[in-house]
């Protein structure tokens, strides 16, 4: 039987800077009233939208001014993403997503380059913060505006440093990430689960596993199957962990077994229990597989019906 063809259309690009800069509109507004209700403050805010919008939060500070570039370089091509950085570090060496532009644009030709970039972009945004955030709001990062920054520059560090095969330091800087922000609304979580994995940091996986053992994703349900079959062989335990991967995302096996070709570009979005899910998690965790002994073995053995999907 054919696979059906899905008939939606490709959501839009998230531009995720320009949404955060809505958001520092909305609480630079805020700031200058003061409210006796939630419920106060909502009507305020649905007045506003149904008259003329909210308006643009002026940039004062030279760092402010700086981020306002970062926002235009979300959308920009290449180059003027690179002017824009060089443009927003000579208003101020605070500016870590500049640091981050100049990481990316090094990173196809020298990669120890780009490490240190983002070195620097870790540095920028600590100055930026000052010592507050740090003393005060750890386990809150990210839901806190100004630190998101701060955040991309960890995981653009955490990025760069594993592809120079700086591996304990990169898994160090996302453990440390996930700290500042439990809740991981950037997902390091699931980079840092294959990378564990990779390197045979098995107690480590088991860890996070158990931090986030409910988190229902392709990720976790295939690694702690791998993680079983590693420490037990084809047992009952691991047989029981691949089977309820399978159902958590059926299109995995065959782009581990490599019996479906990966497509040329990664995706830019997914599903929970899609093919693009499968794909992203496959890519990340192929190397895994690879190297555990009798895995893709276990897995073509097991899932026989899975390998064409």
């Amino acid at each position: 039987m054919k696979e059906k063809r899905s008939q939606t259309k490709e959501p839009p690009v998230f531009n995720r800077r320009a949404a955060e800069q809505s958001l520092n509109d909305v609480a630079a507004l805020m700031a200058n009233h003061q409210f006796s209700s939630i419920e106060e403050a909502n009507t305020f805010i649905q007045d506003k939208l149904a008259h003329g919008g909210i308006p643009h939060a002026l940039a004062n500070t030279p760092l402010e001014k700086a981020q306002e570039l970062m926002y235009e370089a979300e959308v920009a091509d290449p180059k003027h993403r690179l002017e824009l950085a060089k443009q927003a570090l000579a208003l101020t060496q605070d500016c870590a997503e500049a640091y981050i532009i100049l990481a990316e644009n090094a990173a196809d030709h020298d990669l120890p380059a780009a490490v240190e970039y983002a070195r620097q972009a870790v540095q920028a945004g600590e100055r930026a913060l000052g010592k507050e955030p740090f003393e005060e709001d750890i386990g809150h990062f990210w839901g806190i505006l100004s630190t998101r920054p701060y955040m991309r520059a960890r995981a653009a560090l955490a990025e760069f440093l594993w592809w120079n095969r700086n591996y304990d330091e990169s898994i160090e800087v996302s453990k440390q990430t996930l700290r500042l922000n439990p809740g991981d609304n950037q997902g390091i979580r699931y980079v840092l689960a294959q990378r564990l994995m990779t390197v045979d940091r098995d107690d480590d996986f088991a860890a996070l596993y158990k931090e986030f053992e409910d988190d229902g994703s392709a990720t976790f349900a295939y690694s702690q199957a791998l993680w079983l079959f590693r420490k037990e062989g084809a047992s009952p335990a691991a047989n029981a962990a691949l089977s309820e991967a399978v159902k958590c995302n059926p299109y995995v096996p065959a782009y581990l077994l490599l019996t479906r070709k990966m497509p040329s570009q990664m995706p830019e979005h997914y599903g929970i229990g899609d093919r693009n899910e499968a794909i992203i998690y496959a890519t990340e965790a192929i190397e895994a597989w690879a190297h555990s002994k009798g895995a893709l073995l276990w897995l073509r053995s097991r899932c026989r019906r899975w390998v064409r999907r």
